[in-house]
């Protein structure tokens, strides 16, 4: 069927499958950033799509910081067993002991700028010329910027002034020995897209995205969970709040919202009524500064 017979949500989903099968195609060692949160859970209900019923022809790739949710975690594995993929988890952990890396101090100590040094080291053991990634230019305004392939050089960098067209659907795969590209088949969705054809294809998440009681801190308009990986001090106040999670990252840098959303209709709605993108509202290390993750995907992250 031609793509002009297709919903908006085809659309996307043919969009996706085409680059999917384009990575497939054009690169001899790919990998599919796989952390267990829903854009990543859908790249792998699309992976099926494009390529069932034979095997992926890439592994699951997994950079654990060990600050990660435990739900996103056990929902990660369930997953993998499921579909009999391979997955490959480096740790962060690992990093910081044989790099003798310094790690962050302070209230919400992140390991978020330290995975990279994980990724790229795991870029080279593998020899990896392509990663799949569930970014969307929705999320933030450095996100924007990139193209659905984009160009990292051999030290993992990327040029934000070094940029491919992409016309007409055509991805240029080609890359020097050493560069490696990140490829972003959801590039184009939006939060309420991606919860829609969640919605649609009765794809299963983490219950963490639902509504749930949880301890939480409060800390400047934001609620974020009680955890051995946050240091509370003697004044704080630990409340418990009925929350849900919009975006999925470390325990120590995002941020649930008080809601009743039980189910994927009750998300939806709430979406439409908010006017505040994912990660503007959750994620606590793009308050770093205004180029905060344009910093990092400089020097090689996801």
């Amino acid at each position: 069927m031609s793509k002009y017979h297709l919903d908006y949500l085809g659309q996307l989903e043919s969009e996706a499958i085409h680059i999917m099968r384009e990575v497939a195609g054009q690169f001899e060692r790919p990998a599919l950033l796989f952390s267990g949160g829903k854009d990543s859970i859908t790249l792998v209900h699309l992976a099926l799509k494009a390529f069932r019923p034979g095997k992926f022809p890439f592994p699951l790739v997994h950079i654990d910081t060990g600050h990660n949710f435990p739900e996103a975690l056990d929902f990660r594995d369930e997953l993998v067993e499921q579909i009999g993929e391979k997955l490959i988890v480096r740790k962060v952990e690992d990093t910081i002991r044989e790099k003798s890396l310094t790690e962050q101090k302070g209230k919400f100590a992140s390991r978020n700028a330290l995975q990279t040094y994980t990724l790229l080291d795991l870029i080279e053991e593998f020899k990896f010329d392509a990663l799949i990634g569930g970014a969307r230019r929705d999320e933030e305004k450095a996100r924007a910027k990139e193209r659905i392939f984009s160009v990292r050089d051999e030290f993992g960098q990327w040029n934000p002034k070094l940029q491919r067209p992409e016309l007409w659907n055509t991805y240029n795969g080609k890359i020097h020995k050493g560069e490696n590209v990140r490829a972003f088949p959801i590039s184009n969705w939006t939060e309420l897209d991606v919860w829609n054809y969640i919605r649609r294809e009765q794809i299963e998440l983490p219950s963490i995205y639902f509504a749930h009681e949880r301890e939480v801190l409060q800390h400047e308009g934001q609620l974020v969970a009680i955890s051995d990986f946050i240091k509370l001090d003697p004044g704080d106040v630990v409340l418990k709040k009925k929350v849900r999670y919009r975006t999925v990252g470390d325990m120590t840098c995002t941020a649930a919202v008080e809601s009743d959303a039980t189910a994927i209709d009750d998300i939806i709605n709430e979406i439409i009524a908010t006017k505040t993108s994912e990660r503007g509202e959750t994620r606590i290390d793009d308050r770093v500064s205004e180029a905060a993750m344009e910093d990092r995907k400089k020097s090689g992250y996801f």
